[in-house]
């Protein structure tokens, strides 16, 4: 048996390329994938400086209506709420990616070593790690990490990294333990080719399936977690956020102006569902038994 294998089929079509086609007829991820790819647009424009650039200006009086000039209105100090609502896309695309590919490369790394090793003491150490990490409350532990490095603008990255990774880690854990049993690594292990080798060249590359729908979970898990801190104080710092304009908003609604958390909380809910349908469509998808 081959590394491809698990990637070819009887006919000579790829896994990757039966995925798409099936992802392609999917309405409602094709839907959502649209949805998240304008959201992307907006993120883009902001890092490029072409919109948002004002978002930090006193421009207008404060709270002032929904109109022309101010699409959503001002918060209490006359800022442009729709400038604060795209900048803080750039943020939640910022800390998703970030936040993403590091708890994703982090399982990805930790998960194949367990199961290349399982039964071991690396394995054992591993397990044990994640129970540990496990056993804390989620939003405490990261609440805990961020504050003891609150000093580092990457405070929050670290936290969630920190704790996202261990779902990964297992799967991949798993994974791998069906995979080493496979012809083609026994055959690399029988010749003595290097066991990191084995790992990183024979056996990752088969489970990038896996790994490409945790990123997408890690994301969207990233964002909402980014809103809670930043809200509780402990997110982003320098910069805006949908987190910290729903805590702006606190006083706001007591006084009856809801724009400013109306403006947060639609978008934040639009991309959130719209890469949760993306995820489960990409899944779904780029699932060994469903594809055909």
């Amino acid at each position: 048996m081959s590394a491809r294998a698990d990637t070819v089929g009887a006919h000579g079509d790829s896994l990757w390329s039966k995925a798409f086609r099936k992802f392609r007829h999917d309405r409602v991820g094709m839907w959502s994938l649209a949805v998240v790819l304008a959201y992307a647009i907006v993120a883009l424009g902001v890092v490029l400086g072409v919109w948002a650039t004002d978002w930090a200006e006193v421009s207008g009086p404060k709270w002032s209506p929904a109109s022309v000039e101010y699409w959503f209105g001002t918060n209490i100090i006359g800022q442009d709420i729709f400038a604060r609502s795209l900048y803080s896309t750039r943020t939640a695309f910022e800390v998703g990616l970030l936040v993403a590919l590091g708890a994703t490369a982090l399982g990805a790394l930790l998960g194949a070593i367990a199961g290349f090793f399982s039964g071991t003491w690396i394995d054992e150490l591993i397990i044990w790690v994640m129970g540990v990490l496990d056993s804390v409350p989620f939003i405490l532990l990261v609440a805990a990490i961020a504050y003891t490095l609150q000093g580092s603008p990457w405070a929050m990255h670290i936290a969630m990294i920190s704790t996202f990774w261990i779902g990964t880690a297992r799967l991949i854990r798993g994974e791998v333990i069906k995979l080493k049993s496979l012809e083609y690594v026994e055959a690399a292990q029988a010749i003595g080719v290097n066991r990191l080798m084995i790992i990183f060249r024979h056996i990752l590359p088969n489970t990038f399936h896996i790994l490409l729908v945790q990123a997408t979970l890690s994301f969207v898990a990233a964002i909402k977690s980014e809103v809670i801190l930043s809200f509780l104080g402990l997110g982003v710092k320098d910069g805006m956020s949908w987190g910290l304009m729903i805590s702006e908003s606190t006083f706001e609604v007591l006084a009856g102006f809801f724009n400013n958390f109306l403006a947060a909380s639609v978008l934040m809910f639009g991309l959130v569902m719209a890469f949760n349908m993306f995820s489960d469509a990409l899944q779904d998808a780029l699932d060994p038994r469903t594809v055909k």
